[in-house]
């Protein structure tokens, strides 16, 4: 757990480092231990079959030589090693042979000199004793030499090869190795962390403008086309993040403007009026009306607070608790009859076609956003037209967040659609602006007492039962607003 932690606290590029300086050391290892174990058995088995080769020379004429009854002597010892045919393949070899008694005690040698440089404790006998025809490595005076011993009934003859050229050979040649294997580790994480550097250098651009981010530089976006393939979703999600942070903000200023300006106005009145009535003494009737126009001008900011802390509280989310069965044919129904008395005086009148189910949620929050749907249908209708209110039950497309909330939800939605004709024509840019808060079309022919909040709450209520909601517009003259919602 250590080591992860502290893992985590290395860049990236010394984390690659060392992961490759991992990778290449171990493989280099296995290389290097590869060609020398190739090159060390290379020359083991030409020093064998050299050995092999004057074994079975000397078998031969120690045949030769027992075929004479007469007891083996120094002299036919001596003449054992020195025949011509035998001694010339060994030269180029520079062999060196023994030969002694069955009891081990040495009769000659070739050449001469080499068995009186023997170590006092060297016995032909023990290494037979030890090795039995079978081939074996010896230091004698410090030279390296395979050896071999063989035997007949009368002598053991020993021969051996130097092989002091393959081991200086050898241990030049692992030096070099291990050099070129370094140098080409080196150079290998020198590329790599070299490459790393270049591959990630794009990312110093994002960074830089990550910390440029201000309130007049949220346009800047970073160049998708200038970075590497592996990079570039991370060009595009930080793009898109951009976005979505410069709409977002741009809303928030607007919202922020407009609050103030909602709230300015009826405050600004209200001061307005009550200076105006304390400049004299007035008619008891001046106050009461003055006292009438301050009540209404509190009620309008009171409804605007109100729906502000509406929003606040959608926002949230629902609990557990304020989830339950709804039945839309019924709530429908009752806002209905409200509103057609509302829009009796222009004409307007409504009709339901569809099934209205059950859905999940609060009863309360799903009255206020079909009664916003409706005061803004009627706002919007043109004189003597028909809203229509429908309902299509749909596969589910909502999104939920937990486990629990997908098992006490229905694999199916049920789509409301309230749809009106228009007096203006209004495209869908337009309408799809009015979810913004206190943001108000313009409209002439009716004056409207509304606080600009009504689409915004009924798309936070809508969030907040993860549902959905969005407006059509079509042939510019009919306002379609759809809210999906989960059945029960």
């Amino acid at each position: 757990m250590n080591y992860k932690l502290k893992n985590r606290r290395w860049s990236l590029l010394w984390r690659t480092i060392f992961l490759l300086t991992v990778f290449v050391i171990i493989s280099q290892v296995i290389i290097y231990a590869w060609v020398q174990r190739s090159v060390s058995g290379h020359f083991e088995q030409m020093d064998s079959e050299i050995i092999t080769h004057a074994a079975f020379n000397l078998r031969k004429r120690m045949g030769d030589v027992n075929d004479h009854i007469e007891p083996f002597t120094v002299s036919k010892s001596q003449s054992l090693i020195n025949d011509n045919h035998l001694h010339s393949s060994w030269l180029d070899y520079d062999l060196k042979t023994l030969v002694a008694d069955k009891k081990g005690k040495l009769l000659s040698s070739d050449p001469s000199n080499f068995i009186h440089n023997l170590p006092p404790d060297f016995s032909l006998l023990s290494l037979w004793q030890d090795h039995h025809d079978q081939q074996f490595m010896i230091k004698i005076n410090n030279r390296h030499y395979r050896a071999i011993i063989i035997r007949n009934q009368e002598v053991l003859a020993f021969i051996a090869l130097p092989i002091d050229v393959h081991h200086q050979y050898l241990i030049q040649f692992n030096r070099q190795l291990t050099l070129i294997l370094t140098a080409i580790t080196l150079l290998l994480v020198s590329v790599a962390a070299l490459s790393v550097y270049w591959g990630f250098a794009p990312l110093a651009t994002i960074v830089q403008k990550m910390q440029g981010i201000n309130l007049q530089r949220l346009d800047e976006r970073v160049g998708v086309d200038d970075m590497p393939l592996e990079l570039r979703p991370l060009a595009e999600s930080y793009n898109s993040m951009m976005v979505k942070l410069e709409s977002n903000f741009e809303s928030l200023s607007r919202f922020s403007d407009n609050i103030a300006h909602e709230l300015r106005t009826p405050i600004a009145t209200l001061s307005t009026q009550t200076q105006v009535m304390l400049t004299k003494p007035r008619e008891g009737n001046e106050y009461i009306e003055q006292l009438h126009h301050q009540h209404d001008t509190l009620e309008q900011l009171s409804a605007m607070i109100n729906n502000m802390l509406l929003l606040a509280k959608t926002q949230k989310g629902l609990s557990d608790s304020q989830i339950n069965h709804v039945d839309t044919e019924n709530l429908i129904t009752k806002l209905v009859d409200y509103y057609e008395m509302i829009a009796e005086d222009r004409g307007i009148t409504f009709e339901k076609v569809g099934e209205f189910k059950k859905v999940l949620g609060d009863e309360g929050l799903l009255q206020r956003l079909f009664a916003n749907l409706m005061s803004n249908a009627i706002y919007y209708a043109a004189s003597d037209s028909v809203i229509t209110i429908s309902a299509t039950i749909i596969a589910s497309s909502s999104t939920l967040d937990t486990a629990k909330e997908e098992a006490l939800s229905s694999k199916q939605s049920l789509l409301i659609t309230v749809t009106n004709r228009l007096d203006k024509p209004l495209n869908q840019s337009e309408a799809d602006k009015l979810f913004e808060r206190f943001y108000r079309h313009d409209k002439t022919s009716h004056q409207h007492s509304g606080t600009g909040l009504g689409l915004s709450i009924v798309q936070a209520i809508a969030n907040a039962h993860k549902g959905k909601v969005g407006i059509t517009i079509k042939d510019d003259y009919y306002f379609q607003v759809s809210v999906e919602l989960l059945m029960a």
